[in-house]
């Protein structure tokens, strides 16, 4: 097994955001800010960390016909840290997360993870697919945020980039709208760079054929 191919596929060929489209509600919700998205993508990315090596630990006792249940309580155990640890060292960054912290449990991409990799997957290789997958998260959702922000309210992370003398912030970015427009832009890019790479890729294999 490529130990490394398990740690980077999440941040480029199979980006949870980009790629596989999966958690879109939070990500087109709480993309307004880069802090949010960064304390976001780390409580998500805490959770897939413990939750896979958890569920690969205990796979092999797991009953089949409840494996679902299981993962979900698994999962929900972790997101009670991340919220009671957030509502207590974070107290501001919870606040505005607000709901989407403890929507994590319902959230596609621990379950999602848990059912497709670390249910039938070692600890160690499960370890770095959560790792994996969780920087995409943080990529993906910071990536979105640093284009949302600036252009939506001049800021960024509170420090002023576009004074409002040279630049009339659009609100459109940090709402709904903005969301859907930077995110369909973003996947339509990473689309197009997937599939350059795979036509340079089978170019040069086909002219070492």
């Amino acid at each position: 097994m490529n130990y490394l191919q398990e740690l980077t596929k999440g941040v480029w060929k199979e980006n949870p955001t980009f790629v596989i489209m999966l958690g879109m509600c939070p990500t087109l919700a709480i993309t307004t800010s880069l802090s949010n998205a960064i304390g976001m993508g780390l409580a998500v990315m805490f959770v897939l960390v413990f939750s896979n090596v958890i569920v690969a630990a205990i796979r092999k006792t797991i009953p089949n016909e409840i494996r679902i249940p299981c993962y979900i309580v698994v999962i929900s155990t972790f997101v009670t840290i991340v919220d009671l640890s957030m509502q207590a060292w974070f107290p501001a960054l919870s606040k505005s997360l607000g709901i989407f912290i403890p929507l994590i449990v319902v959230n596609c991409i621990p379950i999602a993870r848990a059912e497709a990799y670390a249910g039938k997957n070692e600890v160690f290789p499960s370890l770095l697919d959560g790792i994996g997958m969780g920087c995409g998260i943080i990529f993906a959702l910071s990536l979105m945020a640093i284009i949302r922000e600036p252009l939506g309210t001049g800021k960024i992370l509170n420090m002023t980039l576009l004074p409002e003398s040279i630049f009339n912030p659009s609100l459109v970015m940090i709402l709904p709208p903005g969301a859907f427009m930077v995110l369909g832009s973003l996947m339509a890019f990473f689309a197009w760079l997937r599939q350059r790479n795979e036509k340079r890729l089978k170019n040069n294999n086909g002219r070492e054929g």
